[in-house]
């Protein structure tokens, strides 16, 4: 198959997921990450998958294969309580014990 085959083949079955930190006072809301994810895992899956991706753990989130980076500079904070998680048209917010539709 051709690559452009092969790369659509490989994303058949995947969701696009987008992070939305929120910045408060500080400023806008702004997209800060776009990951892939199966589309036939749950909300909750998701959106748990979502947090744990964009939080630094042993290296910065945002060198993750499995991340499209969407801000600009050298560095983003990882993702925490106000922040959003977009799935399809459905949005929820990082609350401090689990998640809310907004």
């Amino acid at each position: 198959m051709s690559k452009k085959l092969d790369a659509l083949m490989s994303t058949l079955n995947d969701e696009k997921v987008t992070v939305i930190h929120n910045n408060g006072p500080a400023g806008p809301s702004n997209a800060v990450a776009f990951i892939d994810m199966p589309k036939d895992l749950s909300t909750t899956a998701k959106l748990e998958r979502a947090f744990m991706l964009t939080n630094s753990i042993d290296s910065a989130w945002y060198k993750s294969p499995e991340i499209t980076k969407l801000f600009e500079g050298p560095g983003c904070r990882s993702s925490m309580v106000g922040d959003m998680v977009l799935i399809g048209t459905e949005k929820f917010k990082v609350e401090p014990n689990g998640w809310s539709k907004v």
